[in-house]
């Protein structure tokens, strides 16, 4: 990855702030990672146990942080600065946008207010785009897409690990330098079953 981007940078909004998790963020990790509700859509089966939520936690960020540059980010409320959920993009070929919220925060607007925070922080840094994937069966995270710029692309038929759930994956893109045309195709050459679904 170009040396260009930065690892995580803060980031301030009128309501949150986007930070690094920290190792005494455990708790709010469970709290995040173990609800049923918020999990249904998730690539992770449940936390059972805190001692999960410590492997979760160092794994999935705290050796990013160590180790690559990106953004891996904990959305935290500004009133107490305890993380309720993560705003993520992936630095492969697909600079794959992943969020999440606890579900008493949902509908509040503030998973958008999140990732157009973070998206003024990409377009700073040069990335030159995004992607994000929504399952169908789930199109309040295409409502937050579509609010953020995002454009539909494709659909495309994945067998989901680790639950080994067959899923209908909606792949929306936002282009953030010039290159507008530019449609990644990573998914749609991946996976054999994949269409273009009208009046999305």
């Amino acid at each position: 990855m170009s040396s260009q981007y930065e690892n995580t940078p803060t980031i301030e909004t009128k309501r949150i702030i986007l930070r690094r998790f920290e190792e005494k963020d455990v708790d709010a990790v469970y709290n995040l990672y173990q609800d049923k509700d918020v999990n249904i859509f998730l690539p992770t089966l449940p936390l059972r146990t805190k001692n999960e939520a410590v492997e979760l936690l160092k794994e999935k960020y705290l050796n990013s942080y160590q180790n690559a540059r990106g953004y891996k980010y904990a959305v935290c409320l500004k009133s107490d600065l305890v993380p309720i959920g993560y705003v993520v993009v992936s630095m492969d070929e697909s600079h794959d946008l992943g969020y999440a919220l606890r579900k008493e925060f949902w509908n509040k607007g503030l998973a958008t207010e999140a990732v157009k925070a973070v998206i003024e922080r990409l377009k700073i840094d040069g990335l030159p785009y995004i992607t994000a994937t929504h399952d169908a069966n789930n199109p309040r995270s295409g409502r937050v897409m579509k609010k953020v710029g995002m454009n539909y692309c494709y659909t495309y038929e994945e067998l989901w690990k680790p639950k080994n759930l067959t899923v209908h994956f909606r792949l929306f893109q936002l282009n953030l330098d010039s290159f507008q045309e530019r449609v990644y195709k990573g998914y749609w050459n991946k996976y054999k079953k994949h269409y273009v679904e009208r009046n999305i």
